[in-house]
């Protein structure tokens, strides 16, 4: 018996310890000449990203954007796939927004009148 309660607690502190594949550092797709890293960490139930590194013709700059919250309140839907809404620094617009992870991969897109037209973009984890 106790070897059971053991290994139950084991494998709940295991769970508990695994990260969700959202955290972590992601490099953006360029966009308008500029990308930039986001740290994804959670924000409650969600997880949101904040840009920590701007760069624009391959050299980091002090961008106003640094510490702006890009990615706002993805809640997991499972199967790595995420809803929430992001935010798109270059026109200064907030979108629907959805996310899919899968491995070092996550698409985000962002959708106006209700998924009618909608913009992707491909991020890469750096770590």
């Amino acid at each position: 018996m106790k070897t059971m309660i053991a290994a139950a607690v084991l494998a709940l502190v295991a769970g508990v310890a695994q990260a969700d594949p959202a955290e972590g550092l992601w490099q953006t797709q360029e966009d308008d000449g500029a990308y930039a890293h986001v740290t994804m960490a959670p924000c409650g139930p969600a997880f949101c990203g904040q840009i920590s590194k701007s760069f624009k013709d391959g050299a980091e700059f002090n961008s106003p954007n640094l510490g702006k919250q890009i990615v706002i309140d993805m809640v997991p839907a499972g199967d790595g796939s995420y809803a929430g809404q992001v935010w798109r620094p270059s026109n200064d617009k907030i979108y629907t927004g959805k996310m899919v992870i899968s491995g070092d991969s996550m698409k985000l897109s962002g959708c106006v009148a209700g998924g009618l037209f909608c913009k992707a973009q491909t991020w890469t984890r750096i770590k």
